[in-house]
Protein backbone atom coordinates (compact mmCIF):
# COMPACT_ATOMS: atom_id res chain seq x y z
CA UNK A 1 0.00 0.00 0.00
CA UNK A 2 2.79 2.20 0.90
CA UNK A 3 4.58 1.34 -2.42
CA UNK A 4 1.49 2.45 -4.33
CA UNK A 5 0.88 5.69 -3.03
CA UNK A 6 4.63 6.68 -3.41
CA UNK A 7 4.37 5.46 -6.79
CA UNK A 8 0.80 7.61 -6.98
CA UNK A 9 2.69 10.69 -5.70
CA UNK A 10 5.98 10.18 -7.97
CA UNK A 11 3.64 10.58 -11.06
CA UNK A 12 1.78 12.81 -9.37
CA UNK A 13 4.71 14.76 -9.02
CA UNK A 14 6.13 14.28 -12.96
CA UNK A 15 2.68 15.26 -14.25
CA UNK A 16 2.18 18.56 -12.64
CA UNK A 17 -0.60 17.79 -10.91
CA UNK A 18 0.23 18.99 -7.33
CA UNK A 19 -0.37 22.58 -7.05
CA UNK A 20 -3.26 22.58 -9.35
CA UNK A 21 -5.61 23.63 -6.68
CA UNK A 22 -5.64 26.43 -5.32
CA UNK A 23 -7.53 28.73 -2.31
CA UNK A 24 -8.68 32.64 -3.23
CA UNK A 25 -6.41 34.63 -1.49
CA UNK A 26 -7.61 38.18 -2.75
CA UNK A 27 -10.97 39.13 -4.60
CA UNK A 28 -11.16 42.81 -6.24
CA UNK A 29 -14.52 44.59 -7.64
CA UNK A 30 -15.67 47.53 -7.86
CA UNK A 31 -14.51 50.23 -5.04
CA UNK A 32 -12.47 47.80 -3.72
CA UNK A 33 -9.68 47.93 -6.57
CA UNK A 34 -9.25 51.72 -5.10
CA UNK A 35 -8.15 50.28 -1.99
CA UNK A 36 -5.67 46.99 -3.55
CA UNK A 37 -4.14 48.94 -6.47
CA UNK A 38 -2.42 52.73 -6.49
CA UNK A 39 -2.82 55.14 -9.41
CA UNK A 40 0.78 55.27 -11.23
CA UNK A 41 1.47 59.10 -12.10
CA UNK A 42 4.52 58.77 -13.61
CA UNK A 43 6.26 58.86 -17.11
CA UNK A 44 5.07 56.32 -19.61
CA UNK A 45 7.58 54.08 -19.35
CA UNK A 46 6.77 53.22 -22.96
CA UNK A 47 6.92 56.54 -24.39
CA UNK A 48 3.49 57.08 -24.88
CA UNK A 49 1.27 59.86 -25.86
CA UNK A 50 -0.28 59.89 -22.08
CA UNK A 51 -0.27 61.79 -18.63
CA UNK A 52 -0.93 58.93 -16.35
CA UNK A 53 -2.67 61.10 -13.61
CA UNK A 54 -3.46 60.27 -9.51
CA UNK A 55 -6.14 58.90 -7.79
CA UNK A 56 -7.90 62.36 -7.20
CA UNK A 57 -7.46 63.86 -10.50
CA UNK A 58 -8.45 60.27 -12.07
CA UNK A 59 -11.62 60.21 -9.90
CA UNK A 60 -12.42 63.94 -10.38
CA UNK A 61 -12.33 63.67 -14.01
CA UNK A 62 -14.17 60.66 -14.34
CA UNK A 63 -11.42 58.83 -15.71
CA UNK A 64 -11.65 55.99 -13.01
CA UNK A 65 -15.24 55.04 -11.10
CA UNK A 66 -16.69 52.53 -10.37
CA UNK A 67 -20.89 51.53 -9.95
CA UNK A 68 -21.66 47.71 -8.60
CA UNK A 69 -19.63 45.31 -9.91
CA UNK A 70 -18.07 47.82 -12.91
CA UNK A 71 -14.73 48.80 -12.07
CA UNK A 72 -13.80 51.52 -15.07
CA UNK A 73 -10.30 52.99 -16.45
CA UNK A 74 -10.24 54.69 -19.50
CA UNK A 75 -8.45 58.05 -21.28
CA UNK A 76 -9.61 61.52 -21.68
CA UNK A 77 -12.13 61.95 -24.41
CA UNK A 78 -12.85 65.34 -24.46
CA UNK A 79 -9.62 67.39 -24.67
CA UNK A 80 -8.06 68.33 -27.70
CA UNK A 81 -4.16 68.57 -26.70
CA UNK A 82 -1.51 71.12 -27.82
CA UNK A 83 1.37 69.68 -29.65
CA UNK A 84 3.55 71.51 -26.92
CA UNK A 85 1.78 69.87 -23.86
CA UNK A 86 1.25 66.83 -22.15
CA UNK A 87 -0.33 63.91 -23.69
CA UNK A 88 -4.04 62.92 -23.49
CA UNK A 89 -4.45 61.98 -19.44
CA UNK A 90 -4.93 58.41 -18.81
CA UNK A 91 -4.87 55.60 -16.04
CA UNK A 92 -1.91 53.44 -14.96
CA UNK A 93 -2.93 51.26 -11.89
CA UNK A 94 -0.63 48.77 -9.54
CA UNK A 95 -1.48 46.45 -6.96
CA UNK A 96 -0.07 47.08 -3.81
CA UNK A 97 0.71 43.33 -3.45
CA UNK A 98 3.70 41.24 -5.01
CA UNK A 99 2.89 37.60 -5.91
CA UNK A 100 5.10 34.67 -6.94
CA UNK A 101 3.38 31.62 -7.33
CA UNK A 102 -0.48 32.31 -7.84
CA UNK A 103 -2.95 32.37 -10.12
CA UNK A 104 -5.00 35.31 -11.12
CA UNK A 105 -8.54 35.61 -12.55
CA UNK A 106 -10.34 38.55 -15.01
CA UNK A 107 -13.68 38.96 -15.61
CA UNK A 108 -13.68 41.74 -18.27
CA UNK A 109 -16.59 43.46 -19.92
CA UNK A 110 -15.07 45.84 -22.47
CA UNK A 111 -11.53 46.45 -23.08
CA UNK A 112 -10.37 50.07 -24.92
CA UNK A 113 -10.38 50.52 -28.78
CA UNK A 114 -9.35 53.09 -31.49
CA UNK A 115 -6.56 53.95 -33.12
CA UNK A 116 -3.60 54.47 -31.25
CA UNK A 117 -4.76 52.82 -28.02
CA UNK A 118 -1.91 50.45 -26.70
CA UNK A 119 -4.05 48.63 -23.41
CA UNK A 120 -2.49 45.78 -21.12
CA UNK A 121 -2.79 43.50 -18.21
CA UNK A 122 0.12 42.38 -17.29
CA UNK A 123 2.60 41.75 -14.16
CA UNK A 124 6.59 43.27 -13.76
CA UNK A 125 9.06 42.62 -11.25
CA UNK A 126 11.64 44.96 -9.78
CA UNK A 127 14.49 46.04 -11.60
CA UNK A 128 12.92 45.30 -15.52
CA UNK A 129 13.55 43.08 -17.57
CA UNK A 130 15.83 41.56 -14.93
CA UNK A 131 12.94 40.53 -12.61
CA UNK A 132 10.52 39.51 -15.35
CA UNK A 133 7.46 40.70 -16.79
CA UNK A 134 4.23 38.34 -17.85
CA UNK A 135 2.13 40.35 -20.35
CA UNK A 136 -1.88 38.65 -19.80
CA UNK A 137 -3.54 41.18 -22.72
CA UNK A 138 -1.88 43.21 -24.89
CA UNK A 139 -2.52 44.52 -27.88
CA UNK A 140 -2.18 47.48 -30.28
CA UNK A 141 -4.36 50.03 -32.56
CA UNK A 142 -7.61 47.21 -32.48
CA UNK A 143 -5.66 44.31 -33.99
CA UNK A 144 -6.56 41.13 -32.73
CA UNK A 145 -6.20 38.77 -31.44
CA UNK A 146 -4.64 38.64 -28.05
CA UNK A 147 -0.44 38.59 -27.87
CA UNK A 148 0.77 37.04 -24.10
CA UNK A 149 4.81 38.12 -23.70
CA UNK A 150 7.44 37.22 -21.43
CA UNK A 151 10.02 39.74 -20.69
CA UNK A 152 13.19 38.58 -19.57
CA UNK A 153 16.89 39.18 -19.32
CA UNK A 154 19.41 36.45 -21.26
CA UNK A 155 18.68 32.87 -20.79
CA UNK A 156 15.58 32.36 -21.16
CA UNK A 157 14.49 30.72 -24.30
CA UNK A 158 11.04 28.63 -25.38
CA UNK A 159 10.81 25.50 -27.28
CA UNK A 160 9.81 25.19 -30.69
CA UNK A 161 6.75 23.14 -30.05
CA UNK A 162 4.59 23.06 -27.00
CA UNK A 163 1.53 22.24 -25.66
CA UNK A 164 -0.62 25.42 -26.31
CA UNK A 165 -3.89 26.63 -28.73
CA UNK A 166 -2.01 29.86 -29.78
CA UNK A 167 1.06 30.64 -32.00
CA UNK A 168 4.60 32.24 -30.79
CA UNK A 169 6.14 35.05 -32.43
CA UNK A 170 9.04 33.94 -30.96
CA UNK A 171 11.19 31.74 -28.82
CA UNK A 172 13.55 33.85 -26.92
CA UNK A 173 12.29 35.92 -23.90
CA UNK A 174 15.57 37.73 -23.81
CA UNK A 175 14.85 41.53 -23.97
CA UNK A 176 18.21 42.75 -25.27
CA UNK A 177 18.22 40.39 -28.17
CA UNK A 178 14.74 40.91 -29.31
CA UNK A 179 14.70 44.90 -29.57
CA UNK A 180 12.60 44.49 -26.68
CA UNK A 181 9.53 41.88 -28.04
CA UNK A 182 10.64 39.02 -25.69
CA UNK A 183 8.93 35.29 -26.55
CA UNK A 184 5.21 36.21 -27.06
CA UNK A 185 2.10 33.96 -28.44
CA UNK A 186 -0.93 35.12 -30.51
CA UNK A 187 -4.45 33.42 -29.26
CA UNK A 188 -6.24 31.39 -31.86
CA UNK A 189 -9.25 33.60 -31.37
CA UNK A 190 -10.42 37.06 -32.74
CA UNK A 191 -12.09 37.68 -30.29
CA UNK A 192 -9.71 37.85 -27.85
CA UNK A 193 -9.15 41.27 -28.36
CA UNK A 194 -10.63 44.56 -29.36
CA UNK A 195 -13.85 45.20 -30.77
CA UNK A 196 -14.73 41.38 -31.22
CA UNK A 197 -13.18 40.89 -27.17
CA UNK A 198 -16.09 43.36 -26.63
CA UNK A 199 -18.88 42.65 -29.34
CA UNK A 200 -18.98 39.07 -27.57
CA UNK A 201 -18.95 40.99 -23.73
CA UNK A 202 -15.74 40.10 -23.17
CA UNK A 203 -14.95 37.26 -20.82
CA UNK A 204 -11.63 35.81 -18.49
CA UNK A 205 -8.67 35.82 -18.51
CA UNK A 206 -6.53 33.51 -16.68
CA UNK A 207 -2.98 32.96 -15.68
CA UNK A 208 -1.19 30.68 -13.44
CA UNK A 209 2.40 30.66 -12.64
CA UNK A 210 4.69 28.61 -10.90
CA UNK A 211 8.67 27.69 -11.13
CA UNK A 212 7.85 24.88 -13.56
CA UNK A 213 5.56 26.74 -16.20
CA UNK A 214 3.50 29.97 -16.81
CA UNK A 215 0.07 29.03 -19.02
CA UNK A 216 -2.55 31.69 -19.63
CA UNK A 217 -5.85 30.89 -20.83
CA UNK A 218 -9.15 32.86 -22.48
CA UNK A 219 -12.51 32.22 -22.94
CA UNK A 220 -14.94 34.25 -24.56
CA UNK A 221 -18.27 35.50 -22.76
CA UNK A 222 -20.66 33.09 -24.53
CA UNK A 223 -18.37 30.13 -24.89
CA UNK A 224 -19.16 26.56 -23.76
CA UNK A 225 -16.13 25.44 -22.66
CA UNK A 226 -15.89 28.13 -19.60
CA UNK A 227 -14.85 26.31 -16.19
CA UNK A 228 -17.15 26.65 -13.88
CA UNK A 229 -14.45 27.45 -11.41
CA UNK A 230 -13.37 30.45 -13.66
CA UNK A 231 -17.08 31.71 -14.44
CA UNK A 232 -18.01 31.54 -10.63
CA UNK A 233 -14.74 33.09 -9.21
CA UNK A 234 -14.83 29.83 -6.79
CA UNK A 235 -13.11 29.93 -3.63
CA UNK A 236 -11.02 27.24 -4.72
CA UNK A 237 -9.87 26.52 -8.65
CA UNK A 238 -8.40 23.28 -10.08
CA UNK A 239 -6.24 24.34 -13.00
CA UNK A 240 -5.61 20.91 -14.52
CA UNK A 241 -9.49 20.81 -15.29
CA UNK A 242 -8.94 24.12 -17.34
CA UNK A 243 -7.98 22.27 -20.98
CA UNK A 244 -4.92 23.59 -22.76
CA UNK A 245 -3.51 27.24 -22.46
CA UNK A 246 -3.15 29.28 -25.30
CA UNK A 247 -0.15 30.36 -24.13
CA UNK A 248 2.56 27.77 -22.55
CA UNK A 249 5.73 28.98 -21.20
CA UNK A 250 7.86 25.64 -19.59
CA UNK A 251 10.85 26.53 -17.33
CA UNK A 252 12.69 23.48 -19.72
CA UNK A 253 15.15 25.98 -21.42
CA UNK A 254 13.86 29.00 -18.85
CA UNK A 255 14.15 29.03 -15.19
CA UNK A 256 11.11 30.64 -14.01
CA UNK A 257 12.39 31.40 -10.38
CA UNK A 258 15.59 32.83 -11.64
CA UNK A 259 14.25 34.92 -14.15
CA UNK A 260 10.82 36.18 -12.13
CA UNK A 261 10.73 37.73 -8.91
CA UNK A 262 7.66 38.51 -7.20
CA UNK A 263 5.11 40.66 -9.27
CA UNK A 264 2.85 43.69 -8.91
CA UNK A 265 -0.36 43.49 -10.91
CA UNK A 266 -0.42 46.21 -13.77
CA UNK A 267 -3.57 47.90 -15.26
CA UNK A 268 -2.48 50.15 -17.85
CA UNK A 269 -3.76 52.18 -21.61
CA UNK A 270 -1.18 54.40 -22.91
CA UNK A 271 -1.28 55.68 -26.23
CA UNK A 272 1.03 55.66 -29.29
CA UNK A 273 4.46 55.37 -27.73
CA UNK A 274 6.95 52.30 -28.75
CA UNK A 275 5.30 49.75 -30.22
CA UNK A 276 1.22 51.26 -31.39
CA UNK A 277 2.95 54.23 -32.22
CA UNK A 278 5.51 52.82 -35.02
CA UNK A 279 4.15 54.85 -38.03
CA UNK A 280 3.98 51.10 -39.77
CA UNK A 281 2.48 49.67 -36.87
CA UNK A 282 0.15 52.33 -36.85
CA UNK A 283 -0.68 53.06 -40.05
CA UNK A 284 -0.50 49.02 -41.29
CA UNK A 285 -3.68 48.64 -39.22
CA UNK A 286 -5.55 51.01 -41.17
CA UNK A 287 -4.57 54.18 -38.92
CA UNK A 288 -4.13 57.42 -40.84
CA UNK A 289 -1.19 60.10 -40.57
CA UNK A 290 0.54 59.88 -37.50
CA UNK A 291 -0.48 58.77 -34.04
CA UNK A 292 0.59 61.39 -32.23
CA UNK A 293 -1.12 63.97 -34.30
CA UNK A 294 -4.27 61.39 -34.10
CA UNK A 295 -4.32 61.20 -30.22
CA UNK A 296 -3.84 65.16 -30.19
CA UNK A 297 -6.76 66.33 -32.27
CA UNK A 298 -8.96 63.40 -32.06
CA UNK A 299 -10.76 63.11 -28.22
CA UNK A 300 -13.75 61.56 -29.31
CA UNK A 301 -11.82 58.90 -31.12
CA UNK A 302 -10.91 57.72 -27.40
CA UNK A 303 -14.89 57.34 -26.42
CA UNK A 304 -14.48 53.42 -26.18
CA UNK A 305 -11.12 53.47 -25.01
CA UNK A 306 -11.55 51.75 -21.69
CA UNK A 307 -11.86 48.92 -19.43
CA UNK A 308 -14.93 47.50 -18.10
CA UNK A 309 -13.55 44.92 -15.08
CA UNK A 310 -16.19 42.75 -13.36
CA UNK A 311 -13.83 41.40 -11.39
CA UNK A 312 -10.27 39.95 -10.64
CA UNK A 313 -9.50 37.15 -8.29
CA UNK A 314 -6.43 35.58 -7.08
CA UNK A 315 -5.34 32.09 -5.61
CA UNK A 316 -2.81 31.00 -4.38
Amino acid sequence: MFASRALLLLASLASGALGATYTQSDSHQGNGFLKSFQHEAISDPTHGRVNYVDQDTALAKNLTFYSGDHFIIRADHTTKLSSSGPGRDSVRLQSNKKYTTHVTVWNIRHMPVGCGTWPAIWEVGDNWPNGGEIDILEGVNDVSPNQATLHTNSGCTMPASRSQTGTSTGNNCDVAATNNAGCGVKAPSTNSYGAAFNSAGGGWYAMERTNSFIKIWFWSRNSGSVPSDVKNGATTINTSNWGTPFAYFPSQSCSISDHFDSHNLIINLTLCGDWAGQSSVFNGAGCSGDCVSYVNNNPSAFTNAYFDIQWLKIYQ
